[in-house]
């Protein structure tokens, strides 16, 4: 083949093209984007009794707000990666194994009622808020325990590994209440030692002591606290730290999600509509914080970022 001059500069600017572009093209893909695209899967962690975020049906499989939250994502991701196809794996964690399961790569996306909050922020990361909740306690009508100070002396129960427990304990410090605290494994273990008697009080985030109630066998047995032991807090769908790359793509995914008809349907599925297995409605509708958090979606830990 002969090569006139201008196909030799067009040859020079494609191999000069060439050898500038592989490089990059190598260097695109790098964190959890990188590992999706080799093992042509991602791992979602779930929980198997925070309803209505992650739970599972009476199928055992794991289903609620922020799992639908996550097949977005999953979604997103796969388009990102040109993939025609991308395995969802599912791994349990509970409150207690979640960040380090996250941290060493067990899993990519926590789908679950994870607070997003300053001390998290310095193992992982969060993408933007999905929810707005408040630190109370669930007690027995019978108690006639109206306030946080009418808990001085008793046994109350929250769940190891979340920021309730740690609230609960500064207070019983700060305010020298006497309370005995007990860990408990998971929230359904919390609750049941309530409704035992085993504890007076359960400590935790107000939603998820709403659907615990609903649950239950009696649920007109028990009454939620107006008394709370923190400001509204924002949940989140956590990710490993220091992975830009993933976290845009997630961050993007999640925000065109919830600035959609569709991010209120979705929340009107599980919060105001009959949810599985047993048809429970927790009618808790979409708040004024949470729709302006919607309309301005944010990642931040502060809660007053989320004042009105």
């Amino acid at each position: 083949m002969t090569f006139t001059p201008r196909r030799r500069r067009m040859a020079g600017f494609v191999l000069a093209v060439s050898l500038c572009a592989s490089p990059a093209a190598a260097q695109e893909l790098t964190g959890t984007l990188k590992a999706i695209k080799e093992s042509g899967a991602i791992t979602i962690g779930y929980r198997d009794s925070s309803v209505p975020f992650s739970y599972l049906d009476d199928s055992q499989k794991p289903v609620g707000y922020a799992m639908d939250i996550c097949y977005k994502v999953v979604e997103a991701v796969k388009k990102e990666l040109k993939l025609d196809k991308l395995e969802v794996r599912l791994n349990p964690v509970t409150s207690a194994t979640r960040i380090p399961l996250m941290a060493n790569g067990t899993i990519d996306l926590e789908c679950g009622s994870t607070t997003n909050n300053a001390e998290r922020q310095k193992q992982v990361t969060f993408t933007n808020t999905h929810f707005l909740t408040a630190s109370r306690f669930i007690s027995k009508k019978s108690s006639k325990i109206n306030s946080i100070d009418d808990l001085k002396g008793k046994t109350v129960v929250s769940t190891a590994g979340t920021t309730n427990i740690k609230q609960l304990t500064e207070a019983n410090v700060s305010r020298n209440l006497g309370i005995t605290v007990i860990p408990a494994k998971d929230h359904a273990e919390a609750f049941l030692m309530v409704e035992t008697g085993r504890a007076v009080a359960f400590v935790m985030d107000d939603i998820l002591l709403a659907s615990l109630a609903a649950g239950s066998k009696d649920p007109g047995a028990y009454v939620i606290s107006k008394d709370a032991f923190s400001k509204p807090e924002p949940y989140g769908i956590m990710l490993r730290k220091d992975d830009p790359a993933f976290k845009k793509v997630v961050d993007a995914a999640t925000a065109a999600l919830y600035q959609s008809p569709e991010g209120a349907r979705i929340y009107d599925r599980w919060f105001m509509q009959k949810i599985p297995p047993r048809g429970l409605t927790l009618n808790v509708p979409l708040g004024s914080e949470l729709t302006k958090a919607f309309a301005k979606p944010s990642d931040s830990p502060d809660p007053d970022a989320y004042a009105m």
